[in-house]
């Protein structure tokens, strides 16, 4: 990976980071305070959802600028990618099922049309296909670490016969 995509994907990071905090700190109180005419027993399990996959992406995000800086020094084929990995598969899945509960705190009573709670339930779906799609990659890096430690295996009993 070159060093302008690296640049490119942390300013990314960095905007999506900053764009989250604001979230955090300005959009979600107005979420509360438009919120404030609704029932507890939604505004509350809303807010709430919402927070926390703010959360999610935030981890996922540094997550990924963790493994870029493994890509940057060439380490990220180790043992130690797979714990940023499995943090990110992790963030992911819970995002899912929090999109999920975010169907059903929504579904009952008449306040938000069905049609609403299925495009929400069927973002559900595809955050899961996301979770799966780290997972297929996650083993793909397995592999390739697998990989690496017999080449360097292979290596250095070379360097002996040599």
């Amino acid at each position: 990976m070159g060093k302008v995509a690296v640049l490119a994907l942390r300013v990314v990071l960095a905007f999506g980071l900053a764009g989250s905090l604001f979230v955090q700190a300005v959009m979600v109180p107005l979420l509360a305070v438009d919120l404030d005419e609704a029932p507890a027993a939604v505004r509350v399990p809303v807010i709430m959802i919402v927070l926390l996959g703010v959360v999610t992406c935030q981890v996922t995000m540094v997550c990924v600028w963790r493994l870029l800086t493994m890509v940057r020094r060439g380490t990220v084929f180790s043992h130690a990618a797979f714990r940023y990995v499995d943090v990110v598969l992790g963030a992911v899945a819970a995002a899912s099922v929090l999109t999920f509960a975010l169907g059903v705190t929504l579904a009952p009573g008449e306040a938000v049309a069905p049609g609403v709670v299925l495009l929400v339930g069927g973002a559900g779906v595809m955050v899961a296909g996301v979770a799966l799609l780290v997972l297929v990659l996650r083993t793909l890096l397995a592999q390739a670490v697998a990989r690496d430690t017999e080449a360097k295996h292979l290596q250095a009993e070379l360097n002996e016969v040599i």
